[in-house]
């Protein structure tokens, strides 16, 4: 595993990079880098595939954007496409997480998904659930200075930090992870300003709109979705499916949000065969032709 920089527009872009073979790119939330895909890396690699895990500016991250760097969600997609333009990855299977998965919906709304092949969603925003209502508070904090750094103080302490990434992987995040995200946000000014930028600018009207497009995305998608997760309801899962014109559901297991830290040998297994084996409606339709 290689760890290297892109410069983008909005700023440098950190990443990791192994394997060769077909590209997996693997989009992470707020809070998160691309540590949440750590432990299916390996397993991917093994099975010939390529795996790319950009750390993007969305709380995590230890190189601040821009000052001047617009970070709202549609930029944040945007960055994602310009980061795959980059890279000149082709082919791509684009994999997402919690916030991840919203990004992911506005890039593949924009249009600009000329070099993704397919797309595998795990539990995420989705629809009117951008934020989740019972988080969606955040939004709100990050919008005033003073009560955005009065909200940061609490998570200084190991044990908020726990029962925090608690309720996104069922059997936790290791300490030394979940500290090493932290770190960034409680210490530098420069990643406060842009998560906050990321937060004030959620607005799900912005996700309902690209579900509403993604009606006539033909790609294939698949669903690696728990039956239940805080925040983000296996109907949201099964709505997407009878949306969209290519799709298939997967039970994550048991698992919460972050399948990838709960359920990796089984989400590692579901990209392996999607990405190597699948066929969009098209091609299949091709072959019986």
């Amino acid at each position: 595993m290689v760890v290297r920089d892109v410069a983008l527009s909005a700023g440098t872009i950190r990443y990791r990079d192994s394997g060769s073979g077909p590209a997996v790119v693997c989009v992470h939330g707020v809070f998160a880098d691309c540590a949440v895909w750590r432990k299916i890396e390996s397993p991917l690699v093994s099975a010939g595939l390529r795996v790319v895990t950009p750390t993007l500016p969305l709380g995590a991250h230890v190189l601040p954007m821009a000052v001047d760097a617009d970070l709202s969600p549609r930029a944040v997609a945007g960055l994602v496409a310009e980061f795959l333009d980059a890279l000149d990855l082709r082919d791509v299977t684009l994999v997402a997480t919690d916030t991840g998965g919203a990004i992911v919906q506005l890039l593949l709304a924009s249009g600009r998904h000329d070099r993704i092949r397919g797309v595998v969603l795990t539990p995420c925003d989705s629809f009117d659930n951008f934020l989740p209502r019972s988080i969606r508070i955040m939004q709100y904090i990050a919008r005033v200075p003073g009560l955005r750094v009065a909200a940061l103080q609490p998570l200084r302490l190991r044990p908020v930090q726990r029962s925090t990434y608690r309720t996104l992987a069922k059997h936790g995040v290791p300490d030394e992870v979940a500290a090493a995200w932290m770190r960034p946000l409680l210490s530098d000014r420069g990643v406060q300003r842009d998560m906050s930028r990321f937060l004030a600018a959620i607005d799900h009207r912005d996700t309902l709109a690209a579900a509403e497009t993604l009606r006539s995305f033909e790609k294939p998608v698949l669903l690696v979705w728990p039956r239940r997760a805080p925040f983000f309801p296996l109907k949201h899962a099964h709505r997407w499916v009878e949306m969209l014109p290519d799709a298939r559901l997967v039970d994550a297991g048991d698992s919460y949000t972050f399948v990838s830290e709960d359920e990796p040998e089984l989400l590692a297994r579901e990209i392996t065969t999607f990405t190597l084996h699948r066929r969009t409606v098209g091609e299949a339709a091709h072959d019986r032709d």
